[in-house]
């Protein structure tokens, strides 16, 4: 089959794309590159079947020979880094249109073409939750005039609008609430919690901890990640259209726990650990409840803990040495 998957060269969009190339799929990798890398995909170019088109989906109505059968839609900033220029908090207007007329222009050229679309959500839907761990039935607790609205309360309106058009048009759309997810590719600058304690422990600096480091969070290597994104995209459930799953690793440690779990994969580092005002609106704890995805797709995380740090720190690693 022919997947679109737009956000192809960030960092899910990268790993998702070599996979459906694996797996035999014809690869459409649509990326502005304003949080993408081509660097991501640049193995990927002499590989048949996989075509990579510079286009931002926010930019218009998207063309017919766009199309294609799976229509995978990761393209949003993700990173709530306000010192990051690539971050949703520099880019809101560009996040709040990705999610909103971005998800339009694919859901019509889906309906166009009689396609399946995912819409990437994401657990910050359920904001600093009031339930824990968080099933899909919660329905959040989020600001709406927050910092952090420009990312959540468009992923809420995305999913709204995926909703309109399951149940308006017919349109196969698929929702997942995707959870801290960690692994290769991740921009070093970016300034989420493993990739700023990684390159912070590399470069001899103090890995910096917002709040007392109580906070809680469920990691979830990328490759699991991409089976479950695959799972629900490729499920034949006959209620599958408008069903909505979250995606991630129910395995919760504190901010505190990662930040040790690092320095001790990295022996060689100076670093120490220093703490700094805690960021506003930052989800005190996460936990995703995935009794869903398992019992009905036979999905769970399978990669441990220390082995997907031990890969991402290895991946970091040569990220840092080819830039130098």
């Amino acid at each position: 089959m022919k997947a679109l998957v737009a956000g192809g060269a960030g960092f899910i969009g990268s790993h998702l794309c070599e996979r459906l190339l694996s797996d035999g799929h014809e690869v459409l990798c649509v990326d502005n590159f304003a949080t993408g890398s081509a660097a991501n995909v640049d193995h990927l170019r002499a590989r048949s079947g996989f075509t990579l088109v510079d286009r931002d989906v926010t930019a218009g109505p998207l063309d017919d020979e766009l199309g294609a059968e799976l229509y995978f839609h990761l393209a949003s900033p993700a990173s709530p880094n306000p010192h990051s220029r690539r971050s949703y908090m520099a880019l809101p207007l560009e996040t709040a249109l990705a999610n909103s007329l971005g998800t339009r222009h694919l859901l019509d050229l889906a309906r166009r073409r009689r396609g399946r679309l995912l819409f990437a959500s994401t657990s910050e839907i359920y904001g600093d939750p009031l339930e824990h761990p968080q099933r899909e039935s919660y329905w959040g607790n989020v600001s709406s005039i927050g910092p952090r609205s420009c990312y959540d309360e468009a992923k809420r309106f995305g999913e709204a609008l995926c909703m309109i058009y399951v149940r308006s048009y017919a349109v196969d759309a698929r929702l997942v609430r995707i959870f801290n997810t960690y692994g290769p590719h991740m921009d070093p600058d970016d300034g989420r919690m493993l990739p700023n304690f990684i390159t912070q422990a590399l470069r001899d600096r103090p890995l910096t901890i917002y709040g007392d480091g109580a906070y809680t969070r469920s990691l979830c290597y990328v490759s699991d990640l991409v089976e479950g994104l695959l799972a629900v995209m490729l499920s034949d459930r006959p209620d599958a259209a408008g069903r909505v799953y979250n995606l991630g690793n129910p395995d919760e440690h504190t901010i505190a726990e990662y930040a040790q779990r690092v320095l001790e994969l990295i022996p060689s580092t100076r670093s120490r650990l220093t703490y700094l005002p805690p960021v506003p609106d930052d989800p005190t704890r996460r936990q995703p409840d995935i009794t869903r995805a398992r019992t009905e797709l036979g999905w769970q995380p399978r990669v441990a803990l220390t082995d997907g740090l031990t890969q991402t720190i290895d991946w970091f690693k040569q990220a840092t040495l080819a830039r130098r």
